[in-house]
């Protein structure tokens, strides 16, 4: 058994491409080495150059390993094809170019989901036809990326969007092939939803293809949930907390994870709001000690 703890660029604040607030794409994989993390994923497509030389060399000169890339668009929204198609092609390209190895597909924020992030109960749910075409989305993507590309695709459950309680998740595994689509797990988005991380993983684990770690402020998430309050709001609230100063359960995770002999990466995504003063290499630092305290190397 083999397992590698990687970073994001989501935990420098990076979640879309052109955001004029991101930091220096070097910046983060210097922070990210500084830190001691041995890889990285993509971030959104854009965010980092697209030439595979350019990326193969800023990745060689700081030992670091190109980990895997997300997709994160409306696949709720039919209207929105062109975009997701295109932003799952050129990710695709540029995971196979650097020798990375998984897509992750994430269905992005919906308005009509946001206000319910956390409820269940309370979600709005998709009528048979809608739900239909949003899992026929997700499978031709899901199958590009494993049959054209030869990627382990996984889907990822997120706060606000369509694909979010574990429910709707499991439905979803159940209508699409497992040769074509594992999970991306996220404790942290699993949390949020209201639904047990650990007891998620002990059923699924042998679809749990790439883990995402991450930590909730049981407070922040009591208050966010009350109030409605919106995805990014809930971010910048610090709803992510440093890991192993939340609810999840991490040392069960990684029990579950070595009863399994999983091998591969579980990478670190602590979200975090670029307008505050926050200090993401801080952060990194301290997860990556975190985990090592529990037994992860």
């Amino acid at each position: 058994m083999t397992i590698k703890i990687g970073n994001a660029p989501c935990s420098w604040g990076v979640e879309f491409a052109d955001d004029p607030r991101n930091p220096d794409w070097l910046n983060v994989l210097d922070e990210c080495q500084q830190a001691g993390y041995k890889g990285i994923e993509l971030g959104p497509i854009g965010f980092m150059p697209e030439d595979p030389k350019i990326l193969a060399d800023a990745f060689a000169e700081r030992e670091l390993e190109l980990i895997g890339g997300v997709v994160f668009r409306a696949f709720h929204d039919a209207n929105a094809w062109d975009d997701i198609v295109d932003g799952a092609e050129r990710t695709c390209k540029a995971l196979k170019a650097n020798g990375a190895k998984h897509l992750v597909l994430i269905d992005s924020i919906s308005e009509r989901r946001a206000p319910t992030a956390g409820r269940a109960s309370q979600a709005e749910q998709m009528d048979k036809a809608e739900w239909n075409a949003y899992v026929e989305r997700i499978r031709s993507i899901a199958k590009m990326g494993s049959e054209d590309y030869g990627l382990t695709v996984g889907i990822h459950a997120h706060a606000a969007g369509f694909m979010d309680f574990e429910p709707e998740l499991e439905r979803l595994l159940n209508e699409v092939d497992e040769d074509i689509l594992k999970i991306c797990f996220d404790t942290g988005h699993h949390a949020y939803a209201g639904f047990d991380p650990v007891a998620f993983m002990k059923k699924h684990i042998n679809r749990i293809s790439y883990m995402h770690f991450k930590d909730i402020d049981p407070k922040v998430k009591a208050d966010v949930i009350v109030n409605g309050t919106g995805f990014y709001d809930a971010c910048g609230q610090g709803i992510f907390c440093n890991l192993g100063n939340g609810e999840v359960d991490f040392p069960a995770v990684r029990q579950v994870l070595i009863d399994n002999d999983f091998n591969g990466w579980c990478t670190v995504e602590q979200d975090c709001d670029p307008t505050l003063d926050v200090s993401p290499i801080k952060d990194a630092r301290a997860n990556r000690l975190y985990l090592e305290s529990i037994g992860f190397q």
